[in-house]
């Protein structure tokens, strides 16, 4: 085998070029932070530019990666933001009335309270989808709206401060020399790669994005899926709520978690999965979320006005996605970057009949109920 097929090869994996573009991002900081690939330990804690960006990121690769699912069905998920601050504001508001703000007991119950509101926000906005056929977009716009204004309700327009311990931990402490935050990430990621790559799940997940009505017609609850997929969205929003407001002992209804919707849905696209549906990959969401968050390290760190931090921003995004269309990397580089097999598919895998190609329409086909 020659070099030549071996690095076409490498240059067509989905996750060539957003890592491609992280590395190079992050060899842009060293010039102006020429320590920035250090890491020291301190008191017993890992410190540098590395670590932070894993930790200040962690909220947005959770929240991407319940997107990557929601995705993954044809839908999108604008509430998150919005879920992220009810939250937290219930949350701390809980924790703040306690005469013991580091009571195990009292800190366990307001996380499960704030968990179960992320919840049955998620049941909302799948009932929503699923069951009344409203446009995800439009859906999810409701509780993107009105839930941040339940969020400053909450907290009754103002900062809920609070001073608890053991609650700071989720997104503020260390545990074996690395934030915890880190860990809460590997968990979910670990779980949810477990449960799309070694079960039915993922396939079924993918068999509803790419063709809802032909995968209810073979037996796939495919509403049940949509539910399923975006209350676990929004627990995923929950629980990075719960790490914004831990790292900063706050809890503020109209700013935790502004915008972080659009990073994500970002973030997901940068890994590679189609806004269209189908086929998807958890670990390129991982990738594109931290693109987005060394992106913004990286605007601060080289010294980016405020007021075009944005624009820079922006212009970054589109190369990344130009950089992975196979047409565009054809165009400009020719043959050598140029498209390879799979890239006719929306999901980008490779193309591949679906029931509604090949079954007959004179006959219909036998229902198989899998739960």
């Amino acid at each position: 085998m020659t070099t030549t097929p071996r690095w076409r090869a490498l240059t067509q994996h989905h996750l060539f070029w957003p890592v491609a573009v992280l590395v190079v991002l992050l060899l842009i900081n060293v010039p102006f932070t020429p320590d920035f690939f250090s890491i020291k330990m301190t008191d017993g804690h890992l410190y540098g530019s590395l670590v932070s960006i894993v930790l200040f990121g962690s909220p947005l690769i959770l929240v991407a990666v319940g997107m990557t699912l929601v995705i993954a069905t044809g839908g999108i998920d604008l509430s998150v933001g919005a879920v992220v601050a009810i939250t937290g504001a219930l949350t701390c508001s809980y924790i703040s009335d306690q005469a013991d703000q580091n009571s195990l007991a009292g800190v366990f119950l307001a996380m499960a309270i704030g968990l179960v509101a992320a919840v049955v926000c998620g049941l909302w906005n799948g009932f929503l989808v699923a069951r009344m056929g409203i446009q995800p977009i439009i859906a999810t716009l409701i509780i993107m709206v009105a839930g941040r204004g339940v969020a400053q309700l909450i907290t009754d327009g103002k900062i809920i401060t609070i001073n608890s311990e053991p609650y700071k931990l989720i997104g503020g402490g260390y545990w074996l020399t690395l934030p915890f935050s880190i860990f809460v990430v590997a968990a979910v990621v670990a779980v949810t790669v477990a449960l799309t790559r070694r079960t039915a799940l993922g396939l079924l997940v993918e068999s509803v994005g790419g063709n809802a009505e032909a995968s209810r017609l073979v037996g796939i609850r495919s509403r049940r899926i949509k539910i399923m997929v975006y209350v676990f969205c929004a627990l995923c929003a929950g629980i990075a709520g719960l790490m914004i407001s831990s790292n900063t002992s706050a809890a503020d209804g109209n700013n935790a978690g502004l915008w972080i919707e659009l990073d994500a849905i970002l973030a997901v696209v940068i890994g590679g999965t189609s806004l269209l549906g189908g086929r998807f990959s958890v670990g390129g969401t991982v990738v594109g979320a931290l693109v987005i968050q060394t992106l913004t390290t990286t605007i601060y760190t080289i010294g980016v006005p405020t007021q075009t931090n944005l624009v820079f921003k922006a212009v970054v995004v589109i190369v990344v996605c130009l950089l992975q269309s196979p047409k565009f990397r054809a165009k400009v580089f020719g043959n050598k970057f140029g498209s390879g097999a799979g890239t006719g598919t929306k999901g980008g895998g490779t193309s591949a009949a679906t029931p509604a190609d090949t079954a007959p329409t004179t006959a219909a086909a036998p229902k198989m109920e899998v739960s």
